[in-house]
This record gives structure tokens, C-alpha cells and sequence, in this order.
């Protein structure tokens, strides 16, 4: 049995922006781009087609949305402003440390989050203390596709060397985690299972 498990609002809390466009906006104009007035409007708005379930890294998105309005920017300068603008205080969950080695006692152990901001992961999980803990982290922003698309899981499963069949996917939303129930595996929402418990409820896991 392999576990996988979701990051953020299961392992840790993290402080996002209440304005992200605004936060984008400031990290910006620190690097010399000109910001249009309609920013809100152009931010809000689709500029990259991408299939249902894919995932658009945010850097993309905000060049497009500036390319849009005829603002030229560097797609460096919009990576470097899009990771300044999401560079959040994390708290890592009651639980989350000893739940994920009780997870690794019994099999391969990774990590799977929707992220369309690039390092926003690796970050959290230094800053969280959880830096070397998964066999493997799989991110949407870097296999491509967002839970609960099956290939999301797929990825997942296939870092691990097992197949969704034999994932459990531990998470705290049945819209997204629970995505791994169609992929053939078992879900386990925290929202109903604490983590001091999830350990007990995978080993009473047929």
C-alpha cells in the first residue's frame, strides 16, 4: 500500500493573499513592469487554453494577462513576481509530522498538491519542517494537472512505483482529493479522520 498525501489545509495552513492580483500587482511594479489600470479585470480573465483538469502555472497566466493589455514583461520577471507575491507564513498541522512516518512504516510515502505556483511547494515543506519526509512530491504545476483529473493521481502513483489502485490519498476536500475513489484508490478525508488517526485507519484498510 502507498499513501500519498495533500499539503495545504491538511499538513499545514499557510497565509495566502486576500487580494492575489493586487500582491502580483506590487511584486510587479518592484521590478520596473508597468502595471495596466484594468489589472483586476486582465488578472481575473482566461488567457492560456489548456485542456479541463490541466493545470496553467500562474507565471504564464500573469505574462499573458500583462501581453493582453500590451504590456511586454520578461516570463523570468513574471515567475520571480508570482513566487514574491505567494511567499506565505506556513503552520504545520497538530499531527501532520507523526502521521506521515506512521504512513512511511507501512509503505511508500508522497506528497500531491494542487500548486500552479512554482516552489511554492519545496518552500512550504522546509518551512514546515516536512523537507525529506515523502519518497516522492508530485505538484500540479509540475506533472501538469490538477486533482481530481485521474492523471494528477496517475503521476502520483507512478512516482511511488505502484498504481492508483493501490494509493490511499490523504486530503481535507472530497471535490478534489476525493478524485482518487474514480482513479481505483481509497480516499481518507481529515475533516472527518484526524491526522493523530489516520495511521489507525490505514492499517484498518483492507
Amino acid at each position: 500500500m502507498a499513501v500519498t498525501f495533500d499539503l495545504f489545509g491538511t499538513l499545514v495552513d499557510v497565509e495566502y493573499p486576500t487580494d492575489p492580483a493586487e500582491a502580483v500587482a506590487r511584486e510587479l511594479e518592484s521590478r520596473d513592469v508597468t502595471v495596466p489600470d484594468d489589472w483586476h479585470v486582465a488578472y481575473g480573465e482566461r488567457h492560456v487554453e489548456a485542456p479541463a483538469g490541466a493545470e496553467v502555472p500562474l507565471p504564464a497566466h500573469v505574462a499573458r494577462a500583462l501581453d493582453s493589455r500590451g504590456v511586454d514583461a520578461d516570463q523570468n520577471v513574471a515567475r520571480h513576481a508570482v513566487i514574491a507575491a505567494f511567499d506565505p507564513d506556513v503552520t504545520r498541522r497538530d499531527g501532520a509530522l507523526d502521521a506521515v512516518r506512521g504512513a512511511a512504516d507501512r509503505g511508500p510515502v508522497g506528497l500531491l498538491s494542487n500548486c500552479a505556483v512554482p516552489e511554492l511547494v519545496p518552500r512550504t515543506l522546509i518551512r514546515a519542517g516536512l523537507r525529506g519526509e515523502f519518497d516522492a512530491v508530485t505538484t500540479s504545476v509540475g506533472c501538469g494537472w490538477r486533482k481530481p483529473h485521474p492523471s494528477a493521481f496517475e503521476a502520483a502513483a507512478e512516482a511511488l512505483g505502484t498504481a492508483t489502485t493501490g494509493l490511499v490519498h490523504v486530503g481535507d476536500d472530497p471535490e478534489t482529493d476525493g478524485g482518487i475513489v474514480a482513479a481505483g484508490g481509497r480516499f481518507v478525508d481529515v475533516t472527518e479522520t484526524p491526522l493523530s488517526e489516520v495511521v489507525a485507519e490505514l492499517e484498518a484498510e483492507p
